[in-house]
């Protein structure tokens, strides 16, 4: 199964969250309360028109006064100022159990998602989770409920890891069940082919999704701090390779370097904001830098 972090469900963790705010850039679906305006219509507290009743309408806005003229039943409209549709989408294949340092980033990941859902929902925004790897395992629907925190976190905890990631697959299907427009996070390695990543991207934003890609490393994958000689075992295939560390070094850094160029540039192609973060990074200080950072984007 996997285990949430300590921190996932610590208030101390999330009470340093609670003054910042997360917005969507762009328009989307969903504005936060009190700050942006939608284009959808909806009862909200500025006045746009009247309706003749239907049966199941809330008897709250039937203007009463005008039943008195024309002993006709109208209910008012408003302009909506609605939430923001948060979806997180985790992978939890294989790869992501690595834990060189203590942290798995599986167990990061989840703690990340955590947050962003703790976040989003004290904000009144419906929030939605998705876990992932050769296929969509589980999904929950988004929702600004009271206890959709819980339903996120047992979720989590109660989901089993599959052994291959499979991007192609499972992206499209996650795109299909992002089915209003908000802001989709992406959670992952991204330890996957470039061109079935991007697939996925393209999935999203074709659906006006703004999109943010979290990308989690061990540090060890990013860095190679080793020596002497190394077994590495490959998580998904359970493959194995003994080599010197040094020997490799130069060229497995140059190797990582030239993806993560390729992978940043996708990324600025398709609008997709790409954020990387290390197991070792103190996730609620990396969290908070990245938040108001985009803040003073918007």
């Amino acid at each position: 199964m996997i285990d949430l972090t300590p921190s996932a469900t610590d208030p101390a963790f999330f009470s340093r969250l609670d003054n910042l705010e997360l917005r969507a850039r762009g328009i989307v679906e969903g504005f936060l309360h009190g700050l942006h305006r939608s284009p959808f219509v909806g009862f909200s507290v500025e006045f746009a028109s009247h309706r003749e009743y239907v049966q199941g309408d809330d008897l709250r806005h039937v203007n009463w006064k005008l039943f008195a003229r024309q002993n006709r039943l109208y209910v008012k409209e408003f302009d909506a100022e609605t939430n923001l549709e948060l979806q997180l989408l985790v992978d939890v294949s294989g790869s992501m159990e690595c834990a060189n340092t203590g942290c798995s980033k599986l167990s990061y990941a989840t703690t990340l998602a955590a947050a962003l859902a703790h976040l989003a929902l004290k904000q009144h925004d419906a929030v939605g989770l998705t876990l992932y790897a050769d296929e969509v395992i589980a999904h929950i629907e988004p929702r600004a409920k009271p206890h959709q925190l819980d339903e996120i976190l047992r979720m989590i905890a109660t989901t089993r890891s599959r052994p291959k990631s499979d991007a192609a697959r499972a992206l499209p299907q996650a795109a299909e069940l992002c089915r209003h427009r908000g802001l989709v996070v992406l959670i992952s390695d991204f330890f996957d082919d470039l061109p079935a990543i991007t697939h996925g991207l393209d999935q999203l934003r074709f659906r006006h999704h703004e999109v943010v890609a979290f990308q989690i490393w061990d540090a060890w994958e990013r860095h190679l701090p080793l020596d002497g000689n190394i077994c590495f075992t490959d998580l998904e295939t359970r493959g194995e390779i003994t080599t010197h560390a040094e020997g490799v070094r130069e060229k497995y850094l140059q190797a990582v370097d030239d993806w993560r160029g390729q992978l940043q540039q996708e990324c600025l192609n398709r609008g997709v904001d790409r954020v990387e973060l290390t197991t070792d990074d103190r996730l609620d200080q990396a969290l908070l830098d990245y938040l108001v950072r985009r803040s003073q984007m918007i």
